[in-house]
């Protein structure tokens, strides 16, 4: 069995306000790094709890990449990390053979309401995405690519909007919530010990219950609409196959889910 863990740090326990995920050189940003090793490597016990013989690999998913410390890596899995990461289009070569994928640490899309630092794709850009006419954020971006190779998605772990959004599109899948949110940088949050269990519970439940999970889909070709928060980022915004239709919107076709952050 080979298992990807997909991270993002917006989601991880302990981290609820923005300094922790966009300041890459700040104390703050740092210690949210530890955090998500923390989490990564209770997943990882998790999943070799359930399948001692898997190939588990974790990916460094946030931001521009490079946010692992490899003295904190658990064994049992390998980690992709680094800078300069290609596109998901140019990364065909990387998912094949993979039987499931674990979302760690992620978050609710751009406007969801008492939500740790909702968004989706850039945190500080304002963007709002539609895939066949739904708003969807990056649970859904991700769970397409990886249902364009067969793979199931099948935990998601974030605050507890992201698993209301997670069971809204995916359905029954495990998910762990590590903390609630009251606003956008406001809520509660548990200590490390009792996060850290309820990941390696939930990732081991997940595995077990992989043959129930479907990859995710959606009816091709898939019509894409990408909207600026204001006229002067969509001025700024150099279009690569959309076309734009107001002040604010792009639209654009993909044949394949894989394509779909290609605007």
């Amino acid at each position: 069995m080979r298992i990807l863990i997909s991270t993002d740090l917006e989601g991880v326990s302990g981290v609820c306000v923005w300094e922790q995920t966009r300041e890459p050189t700040g104390a703050m940003y740092q210690e949210a790094r530890r955090l998500l090793m923390a989490d990564a490597a209770a997943v990882v016990k998790g999943c070799r709890e359930a399948a001692a013989d898997a190939d588990i690999v974790v990916c460094d998913g946030h931001g521009g990449g490079f946010n692992f410390v490899p003295e904190l890596m658990a064994p049992g899995a390998r980690y992709l990390t680094g800078r300069a990461r290609p596109a998901f289009s140019r990364r065909e070569d990387l998912y094949p053979g993979f039987d499931a994928a674990i979302l760690l640490g992620f978050h609710a899309m751009a406007g969801t309401p008492n939500a740790f630092l909702a968004h989706t794709q850039s945190s500080l850009g304002g963007n709002r995405y539609w895939y066949n006419e739904v708003e969807s954020g990056e649970i859904v971006q991700s769970a397409l690519v990886f249902g364009h190779f067969g793979i199931p998605v099948i935990m998601v772990s974030g605050d507890d909007a992201t698993a209301r959004e997670t069971r809204r599109f995916l359905g029954d899948v495990v998910t762990v919530s590590v903390k609630e949110a009251l606003g956008e940088q406001f809520g509660f949050l548990l200590a490390p010990q009792e996060a850290h269990a309820r990941l390696r519970a939930g990732a081991a439940r997940a595995v077990h219950c992989l043959p129930e999970r479907r990859p995710f889909s959606l009816e091709l070709p898939i019509r894409g609409r990408l909207r600026f928060p204001d006229k002067s980022r969509a001025d700024a915004f150099r279009p690569r196959r959309s076309n734009r239709v107001d002040d604010y919107t792009f639209e654009a076709v993909f044949e394949r889910a894989l394509d779909i952050y290609e605007f």
